[in-house]
């Protein structure tokens, strides 16, 4: 059965029927796939061991790494990468939504051109900057944009903006929630259950080593949750952070009213609300997610599929709290901020990402749901489907996630099988159990018919 979500861009589907798997099967085809991924990659093991010497763990982003190597890359171009042991990897992964306008994207490459005669770095105001920022302004529907380096950039500088504002220091986040690695919000992104103390009422648990200040976790999709912890402790409490569709485990949709629940209770108890689209942004929609679900927060944080690839961050929203920066409440400083080549980035992608162009990728991403929800009924698999704008997601569980309590029911002995059957027949998805696909505007129909039939020949195997 497939049953849509509150808003058409949204799939979600629940098998009627399944059959459980095989534990010992299960384990015995990973087994298998381990024994053939270090067959195959000798190269990718060399690679790390080098890499090992100059960099912790060989990799230059801890989430890079995986047991016992992960696989190195020596170029990408369009949807497709090639590695070290040069085999040509069909990249479902595309940085997380970094490169929603698909590796080396002709557009981009000539803005960066363009942009390499003009100048590399000013560090002084500039028409160029100025540009960019009216460009995302207007997509986005802000007033006012700062630009930045990462999501993590973002999501601090958003964050100490509502703090200056409101002269209050509390924050609360959703549990399962993950808004780049800053301090204070380096809290319960993906807790241990035996320390998170209640489903209803979750314990903040912080990062060894973090600073955090008085931080407030709450489930997703629980609005009685935030409104209690709104109501104990409404005159220490700045902000509330939250992405507007959960994508640091898989997809977790937002039940119908409840973003607008959130948005009322904000209003009501004068606390600002923080939208995070660095993983959601364009790869919601031509517009972003906030627009698309028809919540306006008060303020927005955006990295990623803003900068066709290169680094570049954001964060903005309404003139009111923005002022914050002008009348120096907020200081944000940064050297490489509205760096000339991120700009080029912004123009490009203001250029390529069309309604037409992204409408284009998002039906061929609810294809692939929906040929994959009904291979999952044909062999009455525990598992169902989730989509969001170009995003898409294998949850193997039989009934959706609406919170992390949910997700860490989740099967992921089989999550480990279908991620690693996937890169050892050339299609390489995050290291993450709990990721997404992304299908950019690089992807084609070639493409979507090998991930369907990648994961028909693992639904084979399983049964077999």
């Amino acid at each position: 059965m497939k049953t849509h979500a509150n808003h058409a861009q949204t799939f979600r589907s629940v098998p009627h029927n399944f059959t459980p798997l095989s534990e010992s099967k299960v384990l015995s085809l990973t087994d298998q796939e381990w024994a053939r991924f270090k067959d195959e990659t000798s190269a990718s093991e060399r690679e790390n061991k080098i890499a090992h010497e100059v960099i912790p763990l060989g990799v230059t982003s801890s989430f890079q790494y995986w047991d016992p190597y992960p696989i190195s890359i020596a170029s990408a171009k369009g949807a497709w990468m090639t590695d070290v042991d040069g085999r040509r990897l069909l990249d479902l992964s595309m940085g997380f939504g970094a490169m929603l306008a698909g590796h080396l994207n002709p557009v981009v490459i000539e803005e960066i051109e363009h942009s390499l005669k003009e100048g590399m770095l000013f560090v002084t105001p500039s028409p160029i900057s100025r540009d960019a920022a009216q460009r995302i302004c207007k997509r986005f529907a802000i007033d006012q944009v700062r630009f930045t380096n990462s999501g993590t950039e973002s999501t601090m500088y958003a964050v100490r903006l509502a703090r200056a504002y409101s002269g209050k220091l509390g924050v609360v986040k959703i549990e399962g929630g993950y808004h780049g690695s800053s301090d204070a919000l380096m809290v319960s992104c993906k807790p241990k259950l035996e320390l998170a103390g209640p489903a209803d009422n979750p314990t903040a648990v912080k990062e060894q080593g973090t600073v955090t200040g008085d931080v407030f976790v709450v489930p997703f999709n629980n609005i009685s949750a935030l409104e209690r912890v709104f109501t104990e402790h409404k005159d220490e409490i700045a902000c509330f952070i939250i992405e507007p569709v959960l994508e640091n485990i898989a997809i977790v949709l937002p039940d119908a009213g409840y973003l607008e629940a959130v948005r009322e209770l904000c209003d009501r108890f004068d606390i600002i609300l923080i939208f995070d689209e660095v993983k959601t942004g364009l790869t919601a929609g031509p517009q972003g997610a906030a627009q698309r679900l028809g919540v306006q927060p008060d303020l927005i944080t955006l990295a990623k599929s803003i900068g066709g690839g290169v680094p570049l961050a954001a964060f903005g929203g309404k003139k009111k709290y923005m002022d914050a920066v002008s009348d120096g409440r907020l200081a944000h400083f940064g050297t490489f901020n509205g760096n000339p080549l991120a700009m080029a980035g912004v123009r490009a992608v203001d250029k390529i990402c069309t309604v037409e162009a992204l409408g284009r990728a998002e039906e061929l991403n609810m294809q692939a749901l929906r040929r994959i929800s009904e291979i999952i009924e044909e062999f009455e698999l525990p598992a169902h489907t989730v989509g969001f704008g170009v995003k898409g997601c294998i949850t193997w569980s039989t009934t959706p996630v609406r919170n992390y309590r949910d997700y860490k029911a989740t099967d992921f002995k089989i999550a480990e099988l279908s991620w690693l059957w996937s890169i050892n027949r050339g299609i390489i998805t995050p290291p993450g159990l709990d990721e997404q696909w992304l299908i950019s505007l690089a992807h084609g129909q070639v493409e979507i018919d090998i991930l369907v039939e990648d994961f028909r020949s693992l639904a084979v195997a399983l049964r077999g």
